[in-house]
């Protein structure tokens, strides 16, 4: 469902030099997407057939959807950083929702592209931006959460090789990947002991053990390593890099920020826009709703926070397109910002709808479940705001902000990489 209201808004000049982009994004989801959508019956936002899910990332990554960020001689669109979060937020908004499966994974894989070899590049992330693959992320352990400074995983040299044992939860996608990034502690010395590893999917000593599933999104998963012997040319980064995990999670991390805050505007867009039909559809008391001021009121407040979270997320995009960075405090902010007003939205639009919007099945019960969910992944809201401090001078010299980086199945439902 398109909204012209929606397009005129105070950060449309920032798609003016994409329009096509995002006409041509919109096309296929009406014309490919929402038809195969209504053919399926009657799965639901959280439960689309892993084949379906398979084929919407290969033909959005053969249209140049899927990671239009990355390096086109690795199968990505050669585009700004500025494309890459409009179509996020594109994809938020649809009410189609095999459109969030049309786009790779916020934290993306980008690790591979800024610290992976040429030889891991062809043979790791090539596949991944043509969607021919999938990949987790195994960061977060039982007892210290996702704190790469404290990781119990550890990694000991053993020979002209490396030798892993440890314990990782809430890993996405374990059901079907190809290869896995695990990070662990070195037991070598050093002030930085994490490394991250290169697995491939089946290799001896990965158990994959129970599952979970949370309030929203796909189900979570368990690994445990025992005695994984790895070769040196599994470490990311080639021999010799082993001591560059802390460096390659900071890097990538503003980005996968800013697009996680697309991903949150688009949605609560989405939920914005389908109270505002409701209020122009709905008669109480012989009157349009929308016409009550205290719904306007609703409406109102709505509007003007997305757009206040929408121009702060593509400020940051603008800026990585044109310095090819973008500060830490800069990126929680629009992260913070944006996972706040999804989450607002969404009450308020409920509000608006009223019983129809709390039925089980309904848009707007899964996407208020879905925005509890936002506050907390690609670093809790109070992490960003130690990171926001540290920025303004503040905060304990001993603190060191959080590393903690999204799990793969805590951005877009589906996502594959």
């Amino acid at each position: 469902m398109e909204n012209a209201e929606m397009d005129s808004g105070v950060t449309a000049h920032f798609a003016t030099a994409h329009r096509a982009q995002l006409a041509s994004f919109r096309s296929f989801v009406s014309t490919e997407l929402e038809p195969l959508w209504r053919e399926l019956g009657e799965p639901t936002a959280e439960n689309l057939p892993p084949d379906i899910k398979r084929h919407v990332r290969r033909r959005s990554a053969e249209l140049g959807f899927y990671a239009p960020e990355y390096p086109g001689r690795l199968g990505g669109g050669d585009q700004p950083m500025t494309v890459a979060a409009l179509l996020r937020h594109a994809a938020g908004r649809s009410t189609c929702p095999l459109a969030h499966a049309a786009m790779a994974g916020s934290e993306g894989p980008t690790w591979l592209l800024t610290h992976g070899t040429p030889e891991q590049q062809d043979q790791y992330l090539a596949p991944l931006i043509r969607a021919q693959a999938m990949r987790s992320t195994a960061i977060t352990e039982p007892g210290t959460g996702s704190d790469m400074f404290r990781l119990a995983t550890t990694a000991r040299r053993v020979g002209e090789g490396w030798l892993l044992n440890g314990h990782k939860i809430f890993l996405g996608n374990l059901d079907r990947v190809d290869h896995i990034l695990v990070f662990a502690q070195n037991e070598e010395a050093g002030a930085d002991r994490s490394v991250v590893f290169i697995v491939a999917a089946g290799t001896e000593g990965l158990q994959v053990r129970q599952s979970f599933q949370g309030m929203s999104g796909e189900p979570l998963f368990e690994l445990r390593l025992t005695e994984v012997r790895l070769p040196e040319g599994a470490v990311l980064g080639g021999p010799g890099h082993a001591h560059l995990a802390m460096a390659q999670a900071m890097t990538t991390q503003p980005i996968a920020r800013v697009l996680a805050a697309a991903e949150c505007n688009g949605l609560a867009e989405q939920a914005l826009m389908l109270a505002l039909a409701h209020a122009k559809e709905r008669s109480a008391f012989g009157q349009l709703i929308g016409s009550f001021q205290h719904v306007q009121e609703l409406l109102v407040e709505a509007r003007t926070e997305v757009e206040q979270s929408k121009l702060l997320t593509l400020t940051c995009a603008r800026r990585h397109a044109d310095e090819g960075e973008i500060p830490h405090e800069h990126a929680s902010m629009a992260k913070n910002v944006a996972a706040r007003t999804f989450s607002r939205t969404v009450d308020r639009a409920l509000q608006v709808l009223g019983g129809r919007g709390w039925m089980k099945g309904h848009p707007l019960e899964y996407l208020y479940r879905y925005a509890r969910m936002m506050p907390l992944v690609g670093g809790t809201t109070e992490i960003h705001k130690v990171i926001i401090a540290h920025a303004l001078g503040l905060g304990s010299g001993q603190a060191r902000p959080s590393s903690a980086v999204p799990e793969d199945p805590w951005g877009i439902p589906g996502q594959a990489t």
